[in-house]
């Protein structure tokens, strides 16, 4: 995987907006180039026949020339974004210790294609009703585990939508799921995308396996398995396993991959998975 040091970016607050931290590094800087790769990848997608709305899915955030193609699934599954729509956006924080769940709290998030609004009244909400849920600014400004996600959602919106952006520590996932059920359940514009990678640096056969696991646990509901599992995203995944089990939501594997079958190195990968959730 490429180096990249987040601390090398600068600080990305000024006027509320939160400014890209990882373009021309995890994805092209360039608006057309990066417009033209989000939509090669939607387009390359080939999905199983789904019954019922999408309401969330799970997607990787590496490099674009890694995991793309595997986010091309989760995110033409969710296409088209409803207008209005709130996302929840959940992913782990990789360069700033969060210990429970952190919360963006800016006027919008920033990419080459543009600038998305926050639902700041949202964030405040969530940060003044729950114990597990703080504003945490600073977790946010290196991080690339949400951006990296932010061009395919613009890409797939059908009109102006909002997010809510959450990095998750090690948190109590109960705690998470019941601030957001409520949210959840009572706006059916409302959409999750969790953002997660899964096993880390193995040989491509060991990984396969590791992966093949961590992904049957995440399809028939066994939490324990997923939070003892190598994806660096699981609590966000474990969390999403709570809301959809509350809602009724059935998951669907759609793409699975690694690093080796992208960038072509089978001696130490990266697993990807696209899994979608519906409602009936």
């Amino acid at each position: 995987m490429p180096w990249f040091d987040p601390y090398r970016v600068p600080t990305a607050s000024v006027g509320g907006v939160r400014h890209p931290a990882v373009a021309g590094a995890f994805y092209p800087a360039s608006p057309v180039q990066l417009e033209r790769a989000v939509k090669s990848y939607l387009e390359e997608a080939r999905l199983p026949r789904l019954h019922g709305q999408v309401r969330a899915v799970i997607a990787p955030h590496a490099g674009y020339i890694y995991s793309g193609p595997i986010a091309g699934y989760s995110f033409r599954a969710l296409a088209p974004l409803p207008d209005d729509a709130t996302v929840y956006l959940m992913g782990p924080a990789h360069y700033v210790p969060v210990n429970a769940a952190a919360l963006g709290r800016f006027h919008a998030l920033e990419t080459p294609l543009g600038r998305i609004t926050v639902d700041v009244g949202r964030v405040e909400a969530l940060a003044e009703s729950s114990s597990c849920l703080s504003i945490q600014n600073d977790a946010h400004i290196p991080e690339h585990s949400l951006e990296v996600e932010l061009p395919f959602l613009q890409v797939i919106a059908s009109g102006a939508f909002t997010v809510v952006p959450m990095l998750l520590g090690q948190p109590d996932i109960d705690c998470v799921a019941r601030a957001l059920h409520p949210l959840i359940a009572g706006d059916p514009k409302s959409r999750i995308v969790v953002s997660s990678d899964l096993s880390h640096y193995h040989p491509y056969a060991t990984a396969r396996r590791l992966d093949t696991d961590f992904i049957e646990a995440v399809l028939r509901g066994d939490l324990a398995a997923v939070i003892r599992g190598e994806a660096c995203g699981r609590y966000p995944i474990a969390t999403l396993m709570l809301i959809a089990e509350a809602q009724g939501w059935t998951p669907h594997l759609l793409d699975y991959r690694n690093s080796g079958d992208t960038a072509g190195d089978k001696r130490q990968v990266v697993g990807y998975a696209a899994i979608a959730y519906t409602e009936e």
